[in-house]
């Protein structure tokens, strides 16, 4: 994604499904970067799964906000996650979906 503008205007919605993002309303942001930190460093792991990003006309959503964030190209420091922390996300996140 060597053409993404991480320095771009950008919109995020957050919601645990599309129709509960979008009903929330949209939160601004004004560097798209500091909207990917915000979704994948400080959002609860199940706003993600109706995350949608939006920049201008171009949306992106699920997979490729992961590739965004994860990508050689994102221009922020990442927040460090233990593995103690990032274990019990996983474990919270499986327990709420009835797992």
């Amino acid at each position: 994604m060597p053409d993404f503008d991480y320095l771009a205007r950008a919109e995020l919605h957050l919601g645990s499904d599309w129709e509960t993002a979008t009903s929330l309303g949209a939160r601004a942001f004004r560097r798209a970067a500091n909207a990917l930190r915000f979704a994948f460093e400080e959002a609860a792991p199940i706003s993600l799964r109706g995350a949608r990003l939006t920049i201008g006309e171009f949306e992106f959503a699920g997979g490729e906000l992961r590739g965004l964030y994860n990508s050689l190209s994102y221009p922020l420091p990442r927040k460090r996650v233990s593995t103690i922390t990032n274990n019990a996300r996983m474990h919270n996140a499986g327990h709420r979906q009835g797992q």
